[in-house]
């Protein structure tokens, strides 16, 4: 990660998470009717759609100001829970991330700090079968490349594939919190829907920030 991750590239990774969500929107809200209001896919489309369209109106000048605007836009546009949660975690990445060239570290601790902004405002721990169950994997995959000195894209590659395994393995759980807690038993073997979406976002960084060939 000689480099680091600059405005621009950062701005492509939000649009790739919005280009995913947009893609996966129906299953999203497939997996929220058997376990939630079915309305996640929904929700998550028009918030990053808003995210999308208030970059192009008004060109964020730094990482921080970027990831600002995703999280305040997303928390007055995406309606249930998603809204506050993923506002939080843009809100506390851009907290993190500065107004320079984000390094591997930096990165690192500022999804760190986006994980623990939706821990404490979802009240949220591993194994309530939520979003916390694929980006907690992911932060901890990424801080353990980080610290062995891989490079960013097998950093990402790796933070990826433990928020996959994270994500699936939310299937088995009993949810804790939120609707689908709701249905006790009956939420076990389902997919996780907001911890699918956040594997979407960790998916979303492997495309536009790891580097061909790093």
């Amino acid at each position: 990660m000689a480099d680091g991750l600059d405005l621009s590239a950062l701005e492509s990774w939000i649009r790739e998470f919005a280009r995913l969500v947009a893609d996966r929107r129906d299953e999203l809200t497939e997996l929220d009717s058997a376990i939630g209001d079915a309305d996640h896919g929904a929700n998550m489309d028009r918030g990053m759609s808003a995210v999308v369209t208030a970059l192009e109106a008004t060109p964020p000048t730094d990482p921080a100001a970027l990831l600002k605007q995703v999280g305040m836009t997303l928390v007055s546009k995406v309606g249930g829970a998603s809204g506050p949660l993923y506002g939080t975690l843009f809100l506390r990445m851009a907290g993190v991330a500065g107004d320079g060239t984000l390094d591997a570290e930096t990165w690192a601790r500022a999804l760190r700090a986006g994980l623990d902004g939706v821990v404490a405002r979802g009240k949220a721990e591993p194994g309530d079968k939520t979003m916390v169950d694929a980006l907690g994997p992911a932060c901890d995959a990424l801080d353990a490349a980080v610290a062995e000195g891989a490079s960013l894209g097998e950093a990402l590659r790796r933070s990826a594939a433990a928020a996959a395994q994270g994500r699936d393995g939310t299937v088995p759980m009993l949810a804790r919190k939120g609707r689908a807690s709701y249905l006790g038993e009956r939420s076990v073997g389902h997919q996780d829907p907001g911890a699918t979406s956040a594997t979407l976002l960790v998916d979303a960084a492997v495309t536009a920030l790891a580097p061909a060939g790093g």
